[in-house]
């Protein structure tokens, strides 16, 4: 890795190229994605006055080379706000230098700031390179389908 990635928020000139690591991110999670209205989607809920979901990036180089998002969301066993992670990727080249690690240390850092205690995320159970990484950070897992339901 030539110089130190730089770990911020997403900015509105990034979603072309936002939405391009979320097509690698579905790919690589062999989900279909399909890109049309993604940007506009996700400046409207990014970039408003309050963000439903808010978004870091690496950048290294003047290139995007992966993201993370999250929100904040209410658990009722816990009867307490929690951090939900909806996405982590990083592209193949940037995997393996720390910068997943960074993206997660700097989420906790906003979860304090927004008086947030836990995080929560899931990867698919194929994903054995992210579950190591996770357990190795000192996440631990909670075994459970996902069910999706059409409105």
């Amino acid at each position: 890795m030539q110089t130190k990635p730089t770990i911020r928020f997403a900015q509105e000139g990034d979603l072309a190229a936002m939405v391009q690591l979320c097509k690698a991110h579905a790919d690589y999670e062999q989900c279909p994605y399909d890109v049309t209205g993604k940007a506009e989607a996700l400046a409207q809920h990014i970039f408003s006055q309050q963000p439903a979901l808010f978004c870091l990036v690496a950048e290294q180089e003047n290139e995007l080379i992966g993201y993370a998002t999250y929100m904040k969301q209410y658990a009722t066993w816990d009867a307490a706000f929690y951090i939900y992670m909806d996405c982590l990727f990083l592209t193949e080249a940037a995997r393996g230098f720390g910068i997943g690690e960074q993206l997660v240390k700097r989420i906790q850092l906003e979860a304090t700031k927004l008086n947030c205690s836990l995080i929560q995320w899931q990867t698919p159970n194929f994903n054995v390179r992210a579950i190591k990484f996770y357990k190795r950070i000192g996440a631990s897992a909670k075994s459970k389908e996902r069910f999706f339901l059409d409105a």
